[in-house]
């Protein structure tokens, strides 16, 4: 199976290139004090300081990049079970299709598993890009 691109944003520190490139650059100072936090902070998160700093300043009141991230690896943990799942429906469907037996709801559940699946791809790439 092909990776999906919310699973590929996952986990990237840095952001998308854009095309063209970005031109402007942003300077912050800090004390010694600050960004020895701020790059503690990056690297519980998972991202580079700029990248922090940019979801930061971008993030919705009351969240932070480190909370959509968390909750967009949850996303992909329960896309994972579905997927699962739709394989667990799979076998029963062949063991259904050798014994002559087929239940009527179990293709009707893999398509719902898949379009969920499909839901939460977006979900995620929502969540990953405010």
């Amino acid at each position: 199976m092909v990776e999906s691109q919310a699973v590929r944003r996952l986990g990237k520190s840095r952001r998308d290139n854009e095309p063209g490139g970005r031109s402007k650059r942003v300077e912050v100072y800090v004390t010694e004090t600050e960004k020895a936090a701020l790059i503690v902070r990056a690297a519980q998160a998972g991202v580079t300081v700029p990248r922090l700093l940019f979801d930061g300043a971008f993030a919705e009141a009351g969240e932070s990049a480190h909370e959509r991230r968390a909750l967009a690896t949850e996303l992909l943990g329960i896309r994972t079970l579905l997927g699962a799942m739709s394989n667990n429906v799979n076998q029963i469907a062949r063991h259904a299709n050798a014994t002559g037996e087929f239940p009527e709801d179990a293709a009707a559940t893999v398509a719902a598993a898949r379009r969920l699946m499909g839901r939460i791809d977006e979900a995620v790439m929502r969540v990953m890009n405010p």
